[in-house]
Parts: structure tokens; sequence; C-alpha cells
């Protein structure tokens, strides 16, 4: 991945605030306050949701962001025109999103499988590097997490409240002894990535720091710093049952190297390098396979216990950020900033089953429902596409947006979908609910 430090101008992110200000410098202070250093932004006072929009609302009009657009000089329309001809793809590989586009498949648009629930301004989710975008989690459809600045928070949509689950601003250190963990802790940690399940939540940072967390003990588990190398960042963790049972997590690191944890006695299991960057990876179902994309076009597919090359994947034309295997642990689908997902069969390797195409960008997230009915996959920036699995991935719902795109993930059960949308003036967190059709309320209509 990039070696662009966070402190860098972005120059691959748009706030959708700012442009708007440009094109419409009339537009009144109320909707354009710039809130990235406050914890609630104007239409947040006292965590009230004046600025939520909920499904009644945009069932009779409103915007699903809240933007005012006939108080703006430019439409809706006219704007999602400028934002397709003006978003800067990050291409490490000249050109490759223009040469992917041959190889990929053309899907029905307007396909309904999730339905706008709710968009709430009172939760905003950040980013921390431009190219890394698994920060938001979900552990029931009531229960989300999610970064914010310094703070990992908890989300409830019962309640419409927040709370901080982890503030990594001023010092953490470890509240139980580990061996190897670093007792001395660590300050003011920029989180790269996130990861929770199974009520433990482990964050990577960008000096390649590790921090496990159970949710529902007090304090810190474990510290650990995966290298002191310049460039350690924690591109991803995943956290995953082994065939036994046993809980472990996995860290791909920039430093090349992929590093295996068991989270009962926090000791480092297995250390693998690779030529390239580890930028993501994702263990099968059945914990055979482990799929393994980084700073490479090819991807791998690897014995977790060994390390051992089994398999490779060629066809994406640049460097790969995203991946994750459907349940049936037969196929499994690649994400990269030639804009296209890939998806594969292990079985033959030597094609891909399917190449889907992103509108804006690279695409840098992956999620499977746990039914594999549905797959998601996010854009830098503005789309999350969700496909019937069932039908090729020839059908689609584009759920469209402004802004850029801090996460996705859906519920365990798959009846929510959350996306956390960063923008200094209208980031928030989109919500969406399974579309069920209940033929026999018909009559009731």
């Amino acid at each position: 991945m990039s070696n662009l430090q966070p402190e860098d101008p972005a120059p691959y992110m748009n706030h959708v605030g700012d442009q708007m200000q440009e094109v419409h410098d009339g537009l009144d202070d109320d909707f354009h306050g710039d809130a990235w250093d406050s914890d609630v932004d104007e239409f947040d006072y006292s965590n009230n949701n004046i600025g939520d929009t909920s499904a009644a609302q945009a069932r009779k009009g409103k915007d699903i962001q809240g933007i005012p657009w006939a108080r703006l000089s430019i439409t809706r329309d006219q704007y999602r025109q400028t934002r397709l001809e003006q978003y800067r793809n990050y291409e490490n590989v000249p050109s490759s999103g223009d040469s992917s586009k041959k190889d990929c498949m053309v899907t029905k648009k307007g396909a309904l499988f999730y339905d706008f629930w709710r968009n709430s301004r009172s939760i905003k989710s950040s980013i921390i590097h431009f190219q890394l975008r698994n920060l938001v989690w979900a552990t029931s459809k009531h229960d989300v997490y999610l970064m914010s600045n310094f703070l990992v928070n908890h989300y409830s949509t019962l309640t419409s409240r927040k709370h901080e689950v982890l503030n990594v601003h001023g010092h953490v250190s470890p509240s139980e002894k580990h061996p190897g963990s670093l007792l001395e802790g660590f300050t003011k940690i920029q989180v790269s990535t996130l990861a929770i399940r199974d009520k433990i939540l482990v964050a990577g940072g960008f000096q390649g720091e590790i921090i496990c967390k159970h949710l529902d003990r007090p304090g810190v588990s474990f510290c650990w710093r995966t290298s002191y190398d310049d460039n350690a960042i924690t591109n991803a963790v995943e956290i995953y049952n082994k065939p036994s049972g046993a809980l472990h997590f996995t860290a791909s690191n920039n430093d090349c190297g992929l590093r295996d944890f068991d989270m009962e006695s926090y000791q480092l299991v297995n250390y693998f390098r690779f030529p390239w960057p580890v930028n993501h990876t994702s263990l099968s179902p059945d914990g055979k396979l482990l799929a393994i994309v980084g700073d490479n076009p090819e991807g791998l597919l690897v014995d977790p216990n060994t390390g051992k090359t089994l398999g490779t994947v060629a066809g994406h034309l640049d460097f790969s950020f995203a991946s994750a295997w459907h349940p049936d642990g037969l196929t499994f689908s690649t994400g990269n900033q030639d804009k296209t997902c890939r998806v594969w069969d292990v079985r033959n390797l030597s094609k891909s089953v399917a190449v889907l195409r992103g509108n804006l960008g690279a695409i840098r997230s992956i999620r499977y429902t746990s039914d594999g009915k549905y797959m998601a996959i996010a854009e830098p920036a503005d789309f999350v596409h969700v496909y019937d699995v069932s039908k090729g991935y020839e059908t689609e719902q584009e759920i469209d947006f402004f802004g850029e795109i801090s996460g996705i993930s859906f519920s365990p059960d798959t009846e929510a979908l959350f996306i956390g949308v960063w923008d200094r003036t209208y980031g928030s967190l989109l919500e969406y609910g399974r579309h069920h059709n209940y033929s026999y309320l018909d009559s009731y209509l």
C-alpha cells in the first residue's frame, strides 16, 4: 500500500461539503459548518438527532443525507455527474481502471435487496489511510462499532445513542498480563483497521500496533507491536475460529508479514513473509485456505498452518485491498484498485467466475451475508453495490450517496447493512434493512 502519511492532505479523499461550498458559496453556514474537530456538529446538539433522516422522511422526498438540493445551484444529478467525472481514483499501475473495462460483465441494476432505514448523523466515522476501509463492524442488527477519530464507538440503532468503547487518544496499556504483551502500552494510536467478533475487538495501528479488548471486560487485554519497521502499518486484521474451535486473529502488515495469534494465550502462532506488502487476508470457512492479497496484481491461496502457496489467481491489473469468502467455502472474491471485484472458484482458479466493476474507483471492502445470498462491495466513495449471488451476480442494487466510505458491514443475521460515511459536513452512519416480501399482508394494504 501507499506510504502516504496520515497527516498528508489526502488528495484521494474528497469531502462533499467542501465541494458543495465551491459550487454554491452562498449556502447558509447552517449546512456547511466544519465539524471535523468537534465531537458533534451543528445538527447534533445534545445528541438529539436533528440531522437524522428516517425511512418515512425519505419516502416523502427528503434526501437521505439531508443535503438541501433545493437550496443549491446544482441538482443532485448534475453533482453526481461532476463526481463521476472528477473523482480521482488512486492507482499504483497507471490506467489500470481503464484497462480493466473489457473484462467486466454487464449487470442488471435496479434491484432492491436492502431498504433504506435511517441515516444517523450523530455518529461519525473517520478514516486514517485512504486505502484502508475496514472500520465498521456490526455485531447485531441493532449494534454497530466504528472508528471516530481516536475513539472506537458503539452505536445502538434502538436508542440512537453512542458510547465510547476504546479511547486511544491518550495512553493505552494492558490491564492483563500475557507473555510478550507490551506493558508500557501506547500513546495516541492512529487506528488503521478494526475487527470485532464474539465480544472481542482487535485494532491495528499505523505504526504496527495491535490492541485486543474484550467488550465485556474493563480495560485492554493485550498490546503488541508487529514490527518497529518504518513501514509496519497494520493493513487488516481478521478474527476467526480454527477447525478446533480455538479463536485466533491474523494481522496483515505492510512489512510483507502475516501474523497469526491465538487469542486465548495471545501468543504468536505463525509468522509468514511474502514478496510484497500484505493488504488483506481472509480464511475459508473450513479453515483450510487463506486468501492473501497485497501490493501485487496476483493473489494467493496458502495453507494457513504452513504458509505454503497452494494456488495463484491472476486477472487483476493493480494492487488489491479486499478479500472475502462465500460461506460455501468454494468461492471467494478480491477487490482491486483497477475498479473491479473478481470472484474465484477454488475448483478452477484459471479464470474468474465474475468480474464486477465500480463506478468511481477501487473496490476497498467486500462482505458476504452469512447465508451467502448477497455480496456487497464498497468503492472508496459514493457507491456500495449489493449483488444477488444466487443469480450469478447478474443483478445488483446500487446504493448511491455522497461521501468517503469508512467501511461496510452486514449484521450476522443478514437483516441489516451498515455503511460508514466520512465527510466533514455530511459524515454519518447509513442503515439499510433487508427487503422482505410479505405477500400474506397484501390483503390488508
